[in-house]
C-alpha cells in the first residue's frame, strides 16, 4: 500500500500528549487522526460541513471504525494520513485509510458512514449531489467553479459572502463598497451551488489592477479556495492586457500571496489595527 493511493492527504507531527512513558502513539489517538483527516476530506469537497448537511437534509453518522495496526509512532514523527471513499452505497460509505511514517505504512482503517435523519438517526438515502460530488472528486474532477462577471451580474452574491466575514472578523478594512462600476468580480461555487468564496479586481491606471476582498468561507481556509480565486482574477487582468496586479494585506497573509507568485513592494505601514504590505505580481 502507498500513499499515493489516497485522495485525500493529512500531514501532522506527534504531540507529547499523545504519547505514552515509551512515546508511544496512545492507539485511540490512531483514531483521532483518521477523523481530523475526514474533516480535511470535507473541506477538500469545498463542502462547509454544517451548512452543507441541512442543505442536504441529513446528517452522517459512523457506523463502525475499524483499525489495524502494523506499527508504532513515536513522539515528534512526521506522519501522513492518507484517505479515499471506497464505497458508496444505498445509505453507508466506507471509507479506508492509512496512516505511514515517511514509506512505512503503519496503520490502515475502515470508517463506515451512514447519511441519517439528524433527529431520529434513522437512515436515508445518500443524496444524488453528494454521492456525485464525492465520485468526481475520486476521479480527480474539478468540484470548484469560478464565475466572473460585473456588479449587475455578481456584484450581490459577492457582496453577501463579504458581509459574513465582516460579521466574524469586525475588520475595518473589509468595508464593502459597491461603487466601482469597473470592478470584476469572482464567486466560487462549490457543486451544491453554496457561494464559498469571492474577490474582486479593479481597473487602475498605468495597466495596473488593484484585487480586493479577497475572502474564502470561514470553514474552507486553507483548502485552496482562495488560491482559485486569486488565479481567476488574475487570469482577467492577464487577459486584458495588465503589467501587473497589486493588492494590500496584512503582513500575517504575506506567505500565502507570497506562494502565488507577489512580491512585496515599499514598507509595512499601520492599518486598522494590523501592519499590511502592498504586494505586485509582474504579468
Amino acid at each position: 500500500m502507498k500513499i499515493d493511493n489516497f485522495r485525500l492527504i493529512h500531514r501532522l507531527r506527534v504531540r507529547w500528549a499523545e504519547v505514552d512513558m515509551q512515546k508511544i502513539v496512545f492507539n485511540a489517538h490512531y483514531l483521532m487522526y483518521f477523523d481530523t483527516a475526514i474533516t480535511d476530506y470535507w473541506r477538500a469537497l469545498a463542502l462547509p460541513y454544517e451548512e452543507a448537511m441541512v442543505l442536504l437534509g441529513g446528517e452522517l453518522y459512523v457506523k463502525k471504525a475499524s483499525v489495524e495496526y502494523h506499527g508504532s509512532a513515536h513522539f515528534d514523527d512526521r506522519l501522513v494520513v492518507g484517505l479515499k471513499c471506497e464505497r458508496i452505497g444505498n445509505s453507508s460509505m466506507l471509507f479506508t485509510g492509512a496512516i505511514f511514517r515517511d514509506d512505512e505504512l503503519l496503520i490502515t482503517c475502515e470508517l463506515v458512514y451512514v447519511f441519517a435523519d439528524p433527529v431520529s438517526q434513522t437512515s436515508r438515502p445518500v443524496p444524488p449531489g453528494l454521492r456525485s460530488l464525492i465520485e468526481r472528486f475520486e476521479a480527480g474532477e474539478s468540484i470548484l467553479e469560478i464565475k466572473l462577471g460585473n456588479w449587475a451580474e455578481l456584484g450581490l452574491v459577492a457582496a453577501s459572502i463579504q458581509a459574513s466575514v465582516i460579521v466574524e472578523t469586525s475588520a475595518p478594512e473589509n468595508e464593502w463598497k459597491e461603487d466601482d462600476s469597473s470592478a470584476i468580480y469572482a464567486v466560487g461555487f462549490n457543486a451544491l451551488g453554496q457561494r464559498i468564496a469571492t474577490g474582486r479586481l479593479l481597473g487602475q491606471c498605468n495597466g495596473s489592477s488593484k484585487i480586493e476582498h479577497l475572502v474564502v468561507h470561514r470553514a474552507l481556509r486553507g483548502a485552496g479556495m482562495g488560491q482559485a480565486v486569486l488565479e481567476a482574477l488574475i487570469g482577467v487582468a492577464r487577459q486584458r492586457g495588465d503589467h501587473e496586479v497589486m493588492l494590500l494585506t496584512r503582513c500575517a497573509d504575506q506567505a500565502f500571496y507570497q506562494r502565488e507568485g507577489f512580491m512585496t513592494r515599499a514598507e509595512p505601514f499601520f492599518k486598522a489595527d494590523s501592519m499590511r504590505s502592498e504586494m505586485f505580481k509582474s504579468l
